[in-house]
């Protein structure tokens, strides 16, 4: 999944976005330890969308949903 495309959802949508790669990711681990799965970029695949959706929405929080880096407080321009 795209950047772009979790930064069009809510934050509602968000949250049930995690949750839902939550439960898959859950799902893959259990079949790759039992042997039943061949396709095991999956749970990479899921733990990076994971990790773009806790970004995104940390960005939101903080103020930042434009995507553009901070300037910490206090920091001396120039």
């Amino acid at each position: 999944m795209k950047a772009s495309e979790i930064r069009d959802k809510t934050d509602d949508e968000l949250v049930d976005l995690e949750k839902s790669l939550r439960d898959q990711l859950i799902r893959i681990e259990v079949a790759k330890a039992t042997q039943r799965t061949t396709n095991t970029t999956q749970s990479r695949d899921i733990k990076r969308d994971i990790a773009r959706i806790k970004t995104i929405a940390q960005e939101r929080h903080l103020g930042l949903a434009d995507g553009a880096p901070a300037v910490a407080e206090g920091a001396k321009e120039g």
